[in-house]
């Protein structure tokens, strides 16, 4: 069978592709951003470096892209190739069987003129983060997110509510189920990397402050609590400038890590050291992030838009969930809910660790993935 991806260049498409390596798929990857040839994903065939200018660069067309989109959408087949014509153009060089878009805004809806043109082509979707949740609550997206369901076949989310709401949206195709969105974790090789709850001094806190992410709620919350966090080491990561300008303005003594200063193994390590993580948003699918917490034993706190990260964290039980990722003071209880709560962080750390097990193993997701596949080719 022949599938042709259409996603982002990023860690979790790479991850997800890994779970393929040892099939007999044929695999391709078109590069719809055209940001370049991807590393790590030697078994794909890769589509990039497409986009060509039709035109010479108009004065003004960035401000019309930004201001005006819908309008810059009309003119930029005249401008350039667009995504829908070089979709098409591989289509008619490799015939795919199935393509498999990630993600909606960026992915899906710029090839659904061409899919239509394709009815007999079987469509996946991943369905992930804010994909659905968070822009269905607006009329032109939400009318576009109609129309991509409408022709796609089968889909999976990184978590239960988005396959109700795409239900609810009008999504009559094959339900694939719920799985993380770059797959499992290889959990042996990480133990390692994880430290004795009794030894963790590092509540760790995701910088994110943008459309969705409130880190800076989170960085608030900890500047007003100094007694109860003494002897923790409180360290940011991923942090946008905003959150990096707030800490250095009030002189916090917090560890700060910019966007890109970790790779995605430092991170992981970093939470292997962590006692407590806080992520917080207003809107997200399952966060990648959450998932990476719980594997490495760091006791979670998260915001919980939707239902969606109540999904694996039972509040009180297991970790602690933010309802209101606005309420400051809230999010200042709840941390210190958990740090008055030490004697029950190691067996936290076990009723996670069994989850990890259970729903987060590489191997048993990297069967989870292939069976998806296994069975839209079988439909």
């Amino acid at each position: 069978m022949k599938i042709l991806f259409i996603a982002m260049p990023s860690i979790h498409f790479i991850r997800w592709v890994e779970n393929l390596k040892n099939t007999d798929f044929e695999l391709y990857w078109f590069d719809v951003l055209d940001r370049g040839a991807l590393k790590g994903i030697g078994n794909v065939r890769q589509f990039c470096d497409w986009k060509r200018r039709k035109l010479p660069y108009i004065k003004g067309e960035y401000y019309i892209s930004k201001k005006m989109p819908a309008v810059y959408e009309w003119l930029s087949p005249f401008l350039m190739t667009t995504v829908n014509e070089q979709l098409e153009k591989i289509i008619k060089e490799i015939n795919p069987d199935v393509v498999h878009s990630f993600e909606m805004q960026g992915c899906s809806y710029p090839i659904l003129q061409t899919m239509n043109k394709y009815p007999r082509i079987k469509w996946i979707y991943s369905c992930w983060g804010n994909d659905i949740y968070y822009y269905r609550n607006f009329k032109e997206h939400n009318k576009k997110i109609r129309e991509v369901l409408n022709r796609v076949n089968f889909m999976h989310a990184d978590c239960g509510r988005d396959a109700v709401l795409a239900a609810q949206m009008g999504f009559a195709g094959k339900d694939l189920g719920v799985i993380p969105t770059g797959g499992g974790f290889r959990l042996a090789t990480l133990e390692k990397y994880k430290q004795p709850v009794t030894q963790r001094k590092i509540i760790l806190v995701k910088g994110y402050q943008h459309i969705f992410g409130r880190a800076l709620n989170v960085v608030k919350a900890l500047e007003g609590m100094p007694k109860e966090t003494e002897g923790f080491e409180i360290v940011v990561f991923g942090a946008h400038p905003v959150v990096a300008d707030y800490i250095a303005q009030q002189k916090l003594p917090f560890s700060v890590y910019g966007r890109h200063d970790l790779e995605h193994q430092q991170t992981l390590e970093l939470m292997g050291k962590s006692l407590i993580y806080i992520g917080n948003n207003i809107s997200d699918g399952m966060p990648n992030t959450l998932l990476e917490a719980i594997i490495m034993g760091a006791y979670p706190i998260q915001s919980n838009p939707g239902g969606a990260s109540a999904e694996i964290i039972n509040n009180g039980v297991n970790g602690l969930l933010i309802e209101n990722p606005e309420d400051i003071e809230n999010i200042r209880e709840l941390i210190i809910v958990a740090l008055k709560e030490k004697e029950m962080m190691e067996e936290v750390y076990e009723i996670n660790k069994e989850i990890a097990k259970q729903q987060l193993d590489y191997e048993s997701n990297t069967k989870k993935i292939i069976e998806v596949y296994k069975s839209v080719q079988a439909s």
